[in-house]
């Protein structure tokens, strides 16, 4: 399988013919290596536009729903992100690709330290990555930018709402167990302007603010 070819036609396809439009998005989306963030088993499946298993119960998002939330992030260069679920590490190689400097959290053990070792081998160096619980944010680190949470709350966590800085972004999916919108909130001052950016459907975020188990 040509793989290079694989990530133009998504980019085209999934990506563009659904109207992500950000170039420095695309561009991320186009050079990172999706199909090495899945076990090898589904590489020939890894540019569709489906989400993957990662193992321990978890998934890689479809390529749509990852360009969709980094391009409401609005990143520029060098900007702080807190990512809530590690995962694979897919996303977080998009956030560095952008110029991001990425604080990744993720509660399952063995797919931080997964995460961690592909990051590196791959030579991402501007993340750092903490096992714990995501819903509660990473307080000592704060304020951040943008933070982007890639699985499903019950409602939206204060804690991630305290931790933006000023013009900071905040994309998480809310609602229920097998069905959310995903929401995106800019801070100003006190006060949260929230948007939606359509419906969606992520594994669980478990945790102190959200759910229980």
């Amino acid at each position: 399988m040509d793989y290079l070819v694989a990530r133009q036609r998504m980019v085209a396809e999934q990506l563009v013919g659904r109207g992500i439009t950000h170039h420095r998005v695309l561009e991320a989306m186009a050079k990172v290596h999706r199909h090495l963030f899945v076990e090898e088993a589904f590489w020939g499946r890894a540019y569709g536009n489906y989400p993957l298993p990662i193992g321990e119960k978890q998934t890689i998002s479809q390529p749509f729903t990852v360009a969709l939330m980094t391009q409401a992030l609005e990143l520029e260069e060098d900007q702080r992100v807190l990512e809530i679920g590690t995962g694979s590490g897919y996303q977080t190689a998009i956030l560095v690709e952008l110029g991001a400097k990425v604080y990744s959290m993720e509660r399952n053990r063995t797919l931080a330290i997964r995460a961690r070792r592909r990051l590196e081998s791959f030579g991402y160096d501007d993340v750092w990555i903490r096992i714990a619980d995501g819903s509660v944010g990473w307080k000592e680190k704060a304020p951040f930018d943008a933070i982007v949470v890639s699985a499903g709350a019950p409602e939206i966590p204060t804690s991630l709402i305290e931790q933006l800085a000023e013009n900071g972004r905040l994309v998480v999916p809310v609602g229920q167990l097998r069905n959310q919108v995903l929401k995106k909130g800019t801070r100003s001052g006190t006060s949260i302007q929230w948007a939606d950016l359509g419906d969606c459907a992520f594994v669980k975020l478990i945790g102190q603010q959200g759910w229980d188990s």
